[in-house]
């Protein structure tokens, strides 16, 4: 945890930017009657059934010091659709001479492994070069920046039944592209300090002499 909320408190580094990396899974509902159309004076009115069309994943990371986004919405979050994110998340981002430096929590999926499982080596290790990962704790997501972003983007996106992952992915990359022109930057606020002092029962209790 303090490691992380370290990394967190670094000033941002144009040469080694700060990145946040997490997922989100997505239920596809359709209706079962088309609803009745707004009218004036009346909302839009929708029965209560719904059919499921099946899942897909939002991969999404976010650049909490500028706002930026970037994402992909994939049927699955394996280590194939991780490993081509981050090849495209360097290839879109990272700076020639630097790296990124990636929180994210610890699925097992989210490692080099999954680079060399679904890339040419030579490839996987470039791509490794270029990130330098680091874990928040088990049960500790919260400490993951990409989750207040996806949180935003559950709200203001994903609040209403989407029936295909076409649809899905159209409306989250219009959000995305709306985002990135009006980027908002997340003002991390949780220091070392502030969770020593919540946490304190944790610490270990040295005697002073």
């Amino acid at each position: 945890m303090e490691k992380i909320l370290a990394i967190y408190a670094r000033p941002y580094d144009p040469r080694k930017p700060l990145w946040c990396y997490d997922e989100r899974p997505c239920v596809l509902i359709g209706d079962t009657i088309v609803p009745l159309p707004v009218a004036e004076g009346k909302p839009q009115r929708r029965n209560y059934e719904y059919e499921r069309h099946g899942v897909c994943s939002v991969l999404f990371a976010i650049q909490p010091h500028t706002g930026l986004c970037f994402v992909m919405v994939r049927k699955q979050r394996t280590g194939k659709d991780y490993a081509e994110f981050m090849a495209a998340l360097v290839e879109a981002h990272c700076p020639q001479d630097g790296q990124i430096l990636l929180v994210q929590d610890n699925l097992n999926t989210h490692t080099p492994g999954s680079f060399y499982n679904h890339l040419e080596p030579d490839v996987a290790f470039a791509l490794m070069q270029k990130i330098d990962m680091h874990y928040t704790p088990k049960k500790a997501s919260w400490l993951n920046m990409a989750e207040i972003a996806l949180s935003a983007l559950a709200k203001q996106c994903l609040d209403r039944r989407i029936p295909t992952m076409a649809e899905l992915a159209r409306e989250v990359m219009a959000w995305v592209q709306q985002r990135n022109l009006n980027p908002v930057p997340i003002h991390w606020q949780f220091t070392p300090d502030m969770a020593r002092d919540k946490f304190h029962r944790f610490y270990p209790k040295l005697s002073k002499f």
